[in-house]
């Protein structure tokens, strides 16, 4: 992806599953403390809970902000009608 840099020093630089933390589903991008990284797509959506806004999604990540910020980058989301 350009203009994105993958962090070297983090222990996951790569498409990851997690439940992220969102007011609305619009974005592209997230900060690290709105994601939580799990082993798998079926713990991602088993841990989402969309009526506190935690969805389940593929990402790509961390990557490190021009302000120094961790940032996760959003492949899709894994919702019933979008299953990786």
């Amino acid at each position: 992806m350009k203009g994105i840099y993958l962090d070297s020093e983090a222990s996951v630089t790569a498409e990851v599953f997690a439940v992220v933390y969102v007011p609305g589903r619009h974005r592209s991008r997230y900060p690290e403390s709105n994601v939580e990284v799990l082993a798998s797509a079926e713990l991602a959506l088993a841990q989402a809970a969309p009526e506190k806004r935690c969805y389940a999604a593929k990402l790509m990540g961390p990557a490190r902000s021009s302000e120094g910020v961790k940032l996760y980058y959003l492949i899709g989301w894994l919702d019933e009608n979008n299953r990786p």
